[in-house]
């Protein structure tokens, strides 16, 4: 795990990758690799630890602000860089398959980044916000 955590740290540093982009690549990873674990625990009879299965919980930003913000998903699919989000994606990819890790370690190392991720769009006041480069605190 330390191995995916330290090269997406670099690489999401050295391209200055913004918010959206990064959730979208995780999200996109965390729902495949659950299609194929919730298959496999089905068809085990097994149960998944409530960890894996959902995304962690983050805190909610401060309800009482009415919010009248709205984003327009569509325009913010439009303005991605779909080449940024391929590296990172091939990196992740990669990088799970090199190390062989199991689909619960490799959901378990991405459900952090998804929980800081998840965090810094609730915290977000605007759309600009979305592609504000991602915040990493100093211990990642």
């Amino acid at each position: 795990m330390v191995t995916l955590q330290e090269r997406m740290v670099n690489l999401i540093g050295q391209l200055t990758m913004p918010v959206v982009e990064v959730a979208l690549v995780l999200q996109h990873h965390i729902h495949g690799m659950m299609v194929s674990l919730t298959q496999h625990a089905e068809q085990t009879g097994g149960q998944l630890n409530d960890k894996v299965a959902n995304p962690w919980p983050i805190v909610s930003p401060d309800e009482s602000i009415d919010s009248q913000i709205a984003f327009d998903v569509e325009k913010v699919l439009k303005i991605v860089d779909q080449d940024r989000m391929d590296i990172l994606s091939t990196l992740i990819r990669v990088t799970l398959i090199e190390t062989e890790m199991n689909l619960i370690e490799g959901i378990l190392a991405l459900r952090s980044w998804e929980q800081l991720v998840r965090q810094q769009l609730a915290d977000a006041n605007g759309p600009g916000q979305l592609f504000s480069p991602i915040d990493l605190p100093e211990e990642w």
